[in-house]
């Protein structure tokens, strides 16, 4: 019997909460059950919010909590370093030339000694200029060597190493907020171990890029609109294909505003209900993010004399464009016509086919539409590229979120199992690496 009027603490847990997550804080090791105050007292326990926001407190920091991500990718690209270093020992050949002086980073280092202004006219009468290459990683290099006893490459060489770095904890930042720790830990390695992973640890662009545009998206996701904006300007003074990362704040911004005002209009609010100030930074997000692309793109045109379309005549004298992916298909066609060319054909008809089932699949994974409009948009551009063919692997290497269903499906298997496959694919790939910089390499 109980006095009348007195109330029981209900030490239920309600809909939606783990009992595991009560049972946890009620029964500890080495204590009894708690004894119930008298009639009148103050409840067993507080209220279940308690229960939730207790493990919150001993969450560990980012960088603690990304730890192993970081650890694991600098182990899989040391790898990679390593067989680079034997095998172009073994051929005569240095690895340090083959990371800094050669192909595009010669293009880069040279824009950060001296400067725009060079040209090579091809006995073809193909005109390669350097205002093709984007200004943000000759910046770097120009500061780094003006700061450090570095010269211009090695400097660029420091800012990729650094910037693989910031790639993968924003890389990982993404994979945590989309499928959890567990899969955001995958969702690095898998990107460390891809065949053409040994770019990211040369003098080139895609892991400062990268970099920006994960942090961009990471933005995104946590609604940090000017942050995700200015990063994104800066992606765009990196690559060409930073107008993606502008387009995937611009396409996330749009929907959260729709929703907003839809809420508001469910609720019957007069205005849509937000965080004070969350418009004004929407829009400086929106207005910021196309800035880099644009200005120089725009600056390229000046300087040339050709206007808007100033840049795509630079690319044109490299004889590159954009023609949907016709020039690329007649070329995977062209291998079928003889052996062993046809094995090669066949290993880029199922490259790309298990692009396209990896966007697919996020697509109905129901990845966020920033994810989804950035990997999109930065794979048409690398398949409909009309040349470099051979290039198409490292310029779909930004895109990421293309492996976030195989991280998913990696985080779900058992931990010795996902180990035992990434341990795998950088063992293999690693050897690749090394062979593809000594022989033709990328373009």
């Amino acid at each position: 019997m109980r006095p009348r009027g007195t109330r029981v603490a209900d030490l239920s847990p309600p809909r939606g909460t783990g009992v595991a997550c009560a049972t946890a804080s009620a029964a500890r090791p080495g204590h009894g059950p708690r004894r119930a105050e008298p009639p009148g007292g103050p409840p067993i326990i507080g209220p279940v919010t308690d229960l939730q926001t207790r493990p919150a407190a001993g969450r560990p920091s980012a960088a603690r909590r990304a730890a192993p991500a970081l650890l694991g990718y600098a182990a899989v690209r040391a790898l990679g370093l390593l067989a680079l270093a034997l095998w172009s020992t073994a051929r005569g050949g240095s690895a340090h030339s083959l990371l800094t002086a050669r192909w595009d980073s010669l293009w880069y280092a040279r824009v950060a000694a001296s400067g725009y202004g060079y040209e090579v006219r091809l006995p073809g009468g193909d005109l390669h200029s350097d205002l093709a290459f984007f200004p943000l990683l000759p910046w770097l290099e120009r500061l780094g060597a003006a700061l450090t006893p570095l010269s211009y490459a090695d400097a660029g060489l420091a800012v990729s190493l650094l910037g693989s770095l910031a790639a993968a904890w924003g890389i990982f930042a993404v994979g945590d907020r989309v499928a959890g720790r567990r899969a955001g830990i995958c969702l690095v390695l898998l990107w460390a171990v891809l065949p053409v992973g040994i770019v990211q640890s040369m003098a080139y662009s895609e892991s400062l890029f990268t970099a920006l545009a994960a942090w961009s998206l990471y933005a995104v996701l946590v609604r940090r609109w000017v942050a995700a904006g200015t990063l994104a300007l800066l992606a765009g003074l990196t690559r060409p294909v930073g107008l993606a990362v502008a387009a995937a704040v611009w396409a996330a911004a749009v929907t959260a505003f729709v929703r907003n005002r839809s809420a508001a209009a469910a609720a019957g609010a007069p205005v849509p209900v937000r965080a004070p100030g969350e418009g004004a930074r929407l829009v400086c997000g929106m207005l910021l993010a196309p800035l880099g692309a644009a200005g120089y793109v725009l600056w390229v045109g000046h300087r040339t004399g050709g206007g808007l379309f100033g840049y795509l005549d630079v690319q044109a004298g490299w004889r590159n464009g954009f023609d949907g992916g016709r020039a690329f298909a007649g070329f995977v066609a062209h291998q079928f016509a003889s052996f062993p060319a046809a094995l090669a054909g066949l290993a880029l008809t199922v490259g790309v086919a298990l692009v396209i089932r990896l966007y697919v699949a996020g697509v109905r994974q129901r990845q966020p539409l920033a994810l989804l409009v950035y990997s999109g948009l930065v794979t048409a551009m690398a398949l409909g590229a009309s040349s470099y063919f051979g290039s198409k692997p490292r310029l779909l290497l930004p895109a990421f979120p293309l492996l976030l269903p195989l991280a998913a499906a990696l985080a779900g298997t058992r931990a010795a199992r996902s180990a035992a496959v990434v341990a795998a694919l950088a063992v293999a790939g690693a050897p690749y690496g090394a062979f593809w910089l000594n022989g033709s390499g990328p373009p």
